[in-house]
C-alpha cells in the first residue's frame, strides 16, 4: 500500500502489515544494541533520535524523519526544545512524535533541577550553571526566570516569569520583588536567554537590572547575579562588573 499524496507517511492497517519488515526489526535491534553497548556517546545525534521515535512510530522507517527534525532545527538538543507547532510541520512528526519529545526534554530538565533545588547555590554553583543552559539555551525565544533564595542561600524556588520574542522579553521588576516577599525569599538570581547565542547584556537588559537591583535593595532583599544565558556560554553581570 502506497501513501495516498507526497509527504504522507505509510501507516500500515491490516493485521498481516502491522509487522515491521525484516530489515527495519534488524536495523532497530542495532540501534538498540548499540545504546545499551557503548551509551549515548556511541550514536550520533539522528540515531539517538531514531531510537526516540521507535515508540512513536512503531511501524515505518524513522530515520527520515530524524534526519528530517535535525535539518530543520540544527541538533538534539534544539529538536527536543522546538515549539509544539514548528514540530508538526515537520514532515512525518505528529502528536505522538511530540508527546514523546516533550516527555524526554521534560525529564532532563528535572534531573537538572533536582540537582540544584534546596541545595546552597554557592555550594551547587556549577550545577546551577548546567540546570540553566538545559532549560534555556535552546530556547527559539527568551524567557526570563527568577532564582529565589533563602537567608543560607539555599534555593527555594525557581520561577519562569515571562515568555518574550527572539530579542526581547518583558520583565517587570515590581512583580519579581511582590514574588520574592510572598516566598519570603532573601535573595534572588535573575537568569534569561539569548536565542542568538551571544550573552552579551543589552542596554535594556542593564536598565531592568539596576531597577531591580534598586527595588530589592530598598526592602533588604539581595541581587546575587543576573546571567544570561547563551547557546555555550554564559555571562554573569557580577563576574562582568555590572553588578
Amino acid at each position: 500500500m502506497l501513501p495516498l499524496f507526497e509527504g504522507q507517511e505509510l501507516v500500515l492497517t491490516d493485521s498481516k502489515a502491522r509487522t515491521l519488515p525484516s530489515y527495519l526489526k534488524d536495523h532497530r535491534k542495532r540501534l538498540r544494541d548499540r545504546f545499551l553497548d557503548g551509551g549515548a556517546n556511541a550514536m550520533p545525534d539522528y540515531e539517538l533520535l531514531e531510537l526516540l521515535l521507535f515508540q512513536a512510530i512503531p511501524r515505518c522507517d524513522v530515520k527520515p524523519v530524524a534526519r528530517r527534525l535535525l535539518e530543520t532545527f540544527g541538533d538534539f538538543a534544539r529538536v527536543l526544545s522546538a515549539p509544539r507547532d514548528r514540530l508538526l510541520k515537520v514532515r512525518g512528526v505528529g502528536a505522538a512524535v511530540v508527546l514523546e519529545l516533550k516527555i524526554i526534554e521534560a525529564a532532563t530538565h528535572r534531573m537538572a533541577r533536582s540537582k540544584v533545588m534546596q541545595r546552597q547555590v554557592i555550594s551547587s554553583w556549577d550545577a546551577v550553571l548546567d540546570y540553566c543552559h538545559t532549560t534555556m539555551a535552546h530556547l527559539e525565544t527568551e524567557q526570563f526566570r527568577v532564582l529565589y533564595l533563602d537567608r543560607k542561600n539555599v534555593l527555594i524556588a525557581d520561577e519562569e516569569q515571562a515568555q518574550g520574542t527572539v530579542d526581547h522579553v518583558p520583565v517587570y521588576p515590581r512583580e519579581v520583588i511582590k514574588r520574592a516577599l510572598e516566598l519570603n525569599a532573601s535573595a534572588l538570581i535573575l537568569v534569561h536567554n539569548h536565542p542568538s547565542g551571544d550573552p552579551t547584556p543589552s542596554e535594556a537588559d542593564i536598565e531592568m537590572t539596576a531597577k531591580i537591583q534598586a527595588a530589592a535593595e530598598h526592602l533588604g532583599l539581595s541581587l546575587h547575579d543576573h546571567l544570561i544565558i547563551g547557546k555555550s556560554t554564559e555571562l554573569s553581570f557580577r563576574s562582568a562588573g555590572y553588578l
